[in-house]
This record gives structure tokens, sequence and C-alpha cells, in this order.
């Protein structure tokens, strides 16, 4: 047997096990549901918090959506662009899903995307959050859970010009696509603010130490900016603070700097670090203080971008098979139906698409705190509404490159 694939069949005992025995007259058949994660490899932390998101939901939902049992196929991708095409073939020709939630980074989801175009299987993305994916290559079939990676940047590009009231800032940030798009647009709605980022660093994703990189940023600066994914914040924050700059220069992050899947790990060292994001497990809302009670009850921590991406992905499917009665079998009116989907249950907030499958969603500037014996990230603003585009034009916004290392330029380097 694969043991990185598994099928589970939630909500009717025969068919969990396997049995062949005839169904009950008139029982409803099974939805497919396809999940491609990451549960082993350098990833797997993430995508351990995204399978805990999408079974709390299951279980709270009584394994059925819709009025029909759901049949769950579950397949580790290990994190590499060539096993995930190869196991999203596999749920699609094989398993014959008829829909899929995942996977978990953007190379990932870029790696499948001509395939899911061509196969015609709705897709729904829990947190890879390349740009292009619903920009300049929009495709049909896919819609996105949670937002692009520099959708929570802009808001915080602007409140570190305008509230903030920070002039010069330094860039350090993971060295690959995430990081580049994350950076570009803090770096746009900074500048666009009045501010400068006159020094950007970047680091290789498996960087052992930091102390090289921090000891070449610019100490004149008014805060720096660092935007890392997994563990490295973990390790970036401590040596920061070791090397005496914590309390002297500021520290602004990246939503999964400082994420709740990491932020248990960083002891004081993080507090007072002011980030965006789309989430945090302080949201004052009766759905949210359900969510969280319910992850800490089943899996004893806090929910963060993992937890409520696929948390949130299966409640866009929840309310797209509501509005075409169950019917997932007519694809082309359970795909618009997702194309159109609003979630008003969502612990993040009312969560609407936008015309290229991606949410318009609030966006939090917190900062972290001490509270009740854990670190929290506590709400300082709420951007409401918050688009992909930000208050650009959209069609000027799409004739423009992707947001990558060079792009935008950086105008103000070495001033």
């Amino acid at each position: 047997m694969d043991t990185t694939r598994r099928s589970f069949t939630l909500g009717l005992a025969a068919l969990a096990a396997g049995s062949s025995l005839p169904r009950t007259a008139g029982a409803a058949e099974p939805i497919r549901v396809g999940f491609l994660t990451v549960k082993s490899g350098a990833l797997a932390a993430g995508g351990l918090q995204m399978e805990q998101g999408l079974r709390y939901f299951l279980q709270q939902n009584h394994n059925t959506i819709a009025g029909r049992p759901v049949q769950l196929f579950v397949a580790d991708t290990a994190g590499q662009p060539a096993l995930t095409k190869a196991k999203a073939q596999e749920l699609v020709e094989k398993d014959k899903v008829q829909v899929i939630i995942g996977p978990l980074a953007a190379f990932e989801a870029l790696a499948i995307n001509d395939y899911i175009r061509q196969a015609q299987v709705p897709i729904i993305s829990p947190s890879a959050a390349a740009e292009d994916l619903t920009q300049r290559k929009d495709n049909p079939w896919f819609v996105r859970a949670v937002g692009t990676s520099a959708q929570p940047m802009h808001p915080l590009g602007d409140y570190a010009a305008k509230v903030l009231k920070y002039k010069r800032i330094a860039i350090i940030a993971d060295d690959f696509a995430f990081g580049y798009e994350i950076s570009a647009g803090f770096q746009r709605a900074f500048e666009d603010g009045g501010g400068e980022i006159v020094q950007k660093l970047w680091s290789p994703l498996n960087v052992a130490d930091y102390g090289s990189y921090i000891g070449q940023l610019d100490t004149k600066v008014d805060a720096v900016f660092a935007a890392f994914a997994g563990g490295n914040g973990i390790k970036f924050i401590k040596q920061y603070s070791d090397y005496g700059l914590k309390g002297k220069i500021p520290l602004l992050g990246s939503m999964t700097t400082v994420d709740e899947g990491v932020l248990p790990a960083m002891g004081d060292d993080a507090l007072g670090i002011i980030s965006g994001g789309w989430y945090t497990a302080e949201l004052d809302n009766p759905y949210n203080k359900a969510f969280v009670a319910g992850i800490e009850h089943d899996y004893h921590r806090r929910p963060g971008y993992y937890t409520v991406g696929a948390y949130g992905a299966a409640l866009m499917l929840k309310h797209a098979l509501e509005a075409v009665h169950g019917n997932i079998e007519n694809r082309d009116a359970f795909m618009q139906a997702l194309r159109h989907v609003v979630v008003p249950d969502d612990p993040r907030g009312p969560i609407r698409l936008d015309d290229l499958g991606n949410p318009i969603m609030n966006v939090y500037i917190r900062k972290v705190e001490r509270k009740h014996g854990q670190l929290v990230n506590s709400v300082l603003k709420v951007y409401p509404n918050v688009s992909q585009f930000w208050t650009y034009n959209e069609k000027a916004f799409l004739a423009e490159p992707v947001y990558s290392r060079d792009y935008p330029p950086a105008r103000f380097l070495g001033r």
C-alpha cells in the first residue's frame, strides 16, 4: 500500500472500511474530495496544520457537506513539484475525485496549474499565495481561499508610512518567490506612502546562521521588515535579539514571520513585532472564537496561517455545494457557484471572491503581545475588504510585471 496516500471515507462506516456491501437504498453517493498536502520533508509542519484544519471542519459538519457524505483522498506531495503533479493526476484519474483542496506551496500549485486546466477539475488553494495564480495566469478551475503573497503587505506598507511615520526601512527576506512577492508588495505601498526602502537582503531558505546578514543591516533605518516562512522567522528573530538590535531598531514582519504556528517557539524576542495578515487567533468574532476553542481542544495548539487556510477552503466548498444543492456532478454549475461563493461565517471575517477567484477580505495589522501566559498577535487596525490589487487600478496592475526580486525597482537603495 502506498503510505503517502490514504483514502478516508468519512461518514459511512462501511465505506470507511472499504466494504463492498451494497449501499442502503436512497443513500447519497459520497462526494470525492482530493487533498494535496505535505506530510514529509521541510514543509511537513504546515501540511500537518492544514490537515488539522480540514479534519476539524469535517468533524464539526459530521463528515457531510450539503447532505452528502465525504470521501477524502489524502496525497503526500513531499513539497516536490514533480511529485505534486503525479499525485494530482492520480487523484483525478485513479481516484476520480471531483474537487481538490491543496496544495501547500506556490511552486506546487504552479506545477499543476496547466494539468488542472486541462483536466477541468475544480481546485481550492488553502495556502499557495503566488500572485499570478489569480492574476496574469488566471485558471477558470482555480480559486484561492487565502490571499496573494502581497495582499496583506500592501496595508502593512501603508500603515508603516502613514501611521508609524517611518521614512527609511531595510528589508530582509527569504530568497525565493514568496519572499520576493511579499517584499515587493510592502515596498510598493510603503514608497507610495512617502517612505523609502534603502536596503534589501536575501537569505537562502536553508541558511543556518543569520549573523552575516544581520551584520550588514543599515543601523540608521527606522525599522527592518522581515519576510520569512516556516521556522526561519524563529531563527532570525532570536539572532536579531542576540545581536543587540531588539529595542534599537523596530521589526516589522510578514504574516508568516510571526504566524501562530511558530510564535510559541519564539519567546520574548518576538514581543512588539508588528505584522500584517488576513488572520490572527485573537479576532473577536463568534466564528473565530468557536474555531480557536475547537482547534485548541482537539490539537492543543492555536490555529494559524495553514490551519485557517484549509478550514476556509472547506467552508468555500460547503457554501458552493449548498448553492447547487450538493450536485457536484454538474461540474460547470458547481464551478460557477465556487467562483461566486460568499462566505459569511469564516473565522477571518466575511469573504467573497473577485472575478479572478481571489478573496476580498479584511487585513489586520497585528502586534505580538503576551496575554494569559502566551504570545498572541493582537489587532491594532483593520483594513476592510482588501483586494489583491489594493487601491490600484486592476487593468493597469495586470499590465505591469508580476512582483519579483527586482520589481518594482528599488529606487532608494543605498540612501
